[in-house]
């Protein structure tokens, strides 16, 4: 089996017990992105890292970005690398892109 899409690398600490947010992240991507992924992999580390990355594009750091990212920041993060015309829906909603609301 061969993977055609990018992989994701959600890398996160196993001393501060943060696999089930990882986890949460991992189903979140694969519900927006799907088949458009070729692999979401959660990679156990250590020393607080909590570390995102599309292929060896780092879209977040949680020592670099300060903390954990908003699902909907994470996910306009992802698309700006994997497919940057996507529309995200309520996900873009006042963040600049995508439709507006109906007034």
């Amino acid at each position: 089996m061969t993977t055609t899409g990018p992989r994701i690398t959600i890398t996160y600490c196993t001393q501060c017990r943060w696999l089930l947010r990882a986890g949460w992240m991992a189903q979140e991507l694969l519900t927006t992105f799907g088949a458009d992924l070729g692999e979401v992999a959660l990679v156990p580390g250590v020393g607080g890292v909590f570390r995102i990355a599309v292929d060896d594009r780092i879209v977040w750091d949680r020592k670099d970005d300060g903390g954990f990212p908003d699902i909907a920041v994470l996910k306009q993060r992802v698309r700006d690398v994997v497919d940057p015309g996507r529309d995200l829906g309520h996900s873009d909603r006042g963040q600049g892109r995508g439709r507006t609301a109906p007034a």
